[in-house]
């Protein structure tokens, strides 16, 4: 079985014939650059550009693609047919719902807010402006807009903190979404970027929320429209912002989120940490051992599915 990996030394190893190697496979290596010429059997899709990875899903031959990401909106599109997908989710769950709890606590306590008075090297109180609130998730209502794997693992970790958690999702009734939103003190956004929830987010959806609601985007940038979360949080109607990703992404450097003392901006990196490469190596080996022996591996994508 010839299968195309990242060239990044992790995947590297696997050809190796040592514990790491997985028998019966070949492996040839793509990069940013260069895709390999030749059929394969099977793609493993990850830390590559669009005009490389459109190459890869063009590949003679293939029977399967793995995207080493949780969405799937960037194969979908330019995925033969008859070829089966699977994605990793499971990579990348924990990590997530660890920075959204980190973020949700960082804001409860203020500490973005002291952070830029460290900046200005001033001290206590007059960092807090008189709007601000120092409070915990004791008793605070969040929902998780998307509630999937991600969400069942932040529900876990909320749960010690004494917040009460509801999930909304596909099959949830439009009255009990709008209930839901108008009572939260926070959402989650959980979503998949696609057509059906791109400005999703908007001045309506906003003006519903009550008054000092904060709202966590950790799905993808363009669920919210940004002028309409921009003049939601300069009227002081939300909270504040947790955000993850951006429309524009990356914001440019004028722009007016940059500076907006109630917004924690991060670079797209809830998935990231030290070992994630290594981890996804490994995934992708136990995902090949698992094709070897006959047995369905996990991320099986169903058809039609747009996430």
């Amino acid at each position: 079985m010839r299968v195309l990996v990242p060239d990044v030394p992790e995947f590297r190893a696997l050809a190796a014939h040592d514990e790491g190697s997985v028998p019966g496979v070949t492996f040839a290596f793509y990069s940013r650059t260069e895709v390999p010429a030749g059929p394969a059997d099977g793609a493993v899709v990850w830390l590559v550009g669009p005009e490389q990875r459109r190459q890869l899903l063009a590949t003679p031959g293939l029977k399967w693609v793995l995207t080493l990401t949780a969405g799937i909106e960037h194969v979908q599109g330019y995925l033969p047919g008859g070829v089966t997908l699977y994605n990793a989710s499971r990579l990348h769950d924990r990590a997530v719902a660890v920075h959204v709890l980190a973020g949700m606590l960082a804001a409860s306590r203020g500490l973005h807010l002291f952070r830029d008075a460290q900046a200005r090297h001033q001290w206590a109180s007059p960092a807090l402006p008189q709007t601000a609130r120092l409070t915990t998730l004791e008793g605070q209502r969040v929902v998780l807009w998307g509630h999937g794997h991600i969400g069942r693992q932040l529900e876990a970790l909320l749960s010690p903190h004494g917040a009460h958690v509801s999930g909304i999702r596909s099959g949830t009734s439009a009255t009990e979404r709008a209930e839901l939103l108008a009572a939260a003190d926070w959402v989650v956004l959980l979503l998949p970027g696609t057509e059906e929830t791109r400005g999703i987010v908007n001045a309506q959806t906003l003006a519903a929320l009550k008054p000092g609601a904060w709202l966590c985007n950790v799905g993808r940038g363009p669920l919210i429209v940004t002028d309409d979360l921009v003049g939601a949080l300069q009227s002081g109607h939300l909270g504040g912002a947790v955000l993850d990703v951006t429309d524009p992404e990356p914001l440019p450097a004028d722009h007016v989120l940059w500076t907006m003392p109630n917004v924690m901006l991060t670079p797209h990196i809830a998935s990231t940490t030290d070992d994630l490469v290594a981890r996804g190596a490994e995934l992708a080996r136990n995902f090949l051992i698992d094709l070897q022996q006959g047995v369905e591996p996990e991320g099986l994508v169903e058809t039609g599915r747009l996430y």
